[in-house]
């Protein structure tokens, strides 16, 4: 992946985030480049959702600071995209797959202007991109979770901002629409784009991420997947659980094909 620049366009600096003053996260530091796309993984309860919305400024950190594009949050609202899970959205609203598109222009035009041409056309040229250009008059409430997610994903590249937020965005997809996500990020990224997810796979984390913010409650490792995503920082990062999930992978695989236990 081509990282387009050396100037940090996330600073994350000694970041502490609490719950009814309880710390769901500690001391967390970081920087990332632009242009590239970068996975938050760790186990269960590490804080990955958390951190994606501290970052965004949805959630008030207990001590620390963020930047972005070195500037406050707040004052580059506009750059940021976010897609959030898909369990979150109320998907049985009335209103159109188009419609839902053309929700990410409203940040260009205003709440209370309407789109005008260039928008729709923005609008179905996104729905395009993800594969959805037939169903723009379809209710989000006919489509199935795939489906969903790339209208959500379409949304967010209708925004043409510079930095993308996603919480879970291969969570509950079919492997094609997952193939066809990350061949998009890897396009958006190759275009000076930024893309940050939430992840929870191991196995494909290493291939779909050139970043990796490895967490759990406290950073573990931050930077390149092939430097901070290794067996010793995983290991560091799950502890037994991954000891455990290794040992359901080998129970699974042994069902699947019982002719390798002999």
């Amino acid at each position: 992946m081509i990282i387009h620049a050396q100037q940090p366009i996330v600073e994350v600096h000694d970041l502490t985030v609490s719950y009814a003053r309880k710390p769901v996260l500690w001391g967390v530091d970081f920087t990332l480049p632009s242009g590239c796309i970068a996975g938050i993984v760790g186990p269960n309860g590490a804080g990955k959702s958390t951190l994606l919305k501290t970052i965004m400024g949805l959630i008030p950190p207990s001590s620390g600071y963020i930047k972005l594009f070195d500037r406050p949050v707040d004052e580059v609202r506009s750059r940021v995209s976010y897609v959030p899970q898909r369990e979150s959205v109320d998907w049985d609203f009335p209103v159109s797959v188009l419609d839902v598109v053309l929700m990410g222009r409203y940040g260009k035009v205003g709440l209370l202007r309407n789109t005008g041409a260039r928008d729709q056309a923005i609008a179905r040229d996104c729905l395009d991109k993800v594969g959805m250009a037939a169903f723009a008059k379809r209710q989000i409430s006919q489509l199935s979770g795939g489906q969903q997610q790339r209208v959500f994903l379409a949304r967010a590249l209708a925004q043409e901002s510079d930095i993308y937020f996603m919480d879970e965005p291969f969570a509950g997809v079919d492997a094609a629409t997952e193939q066809a996500i990350i061949g998009l990020l890897r396009e958006m990224a190759s275009a000076g784009k930024t893309i940050i997810v939430v992840h929870h796979d191991l196995q494909s984390a290493r291939t779909y991420f050139d970043w990796i913010i490895l967490l759990n409650m406290r950073l573990v490792a931050a930077g390149p997947t092939d430097q901070a995503f290794t067996d010793e920082t995983i290991q560091q990062a799950y502890g037994g659980r991954l000891n455990l999930l290794s040992q359901v992978g080998d129970v699974m695989e042994k069902r699947a094909f019982p002719s390798r236990e002999n």
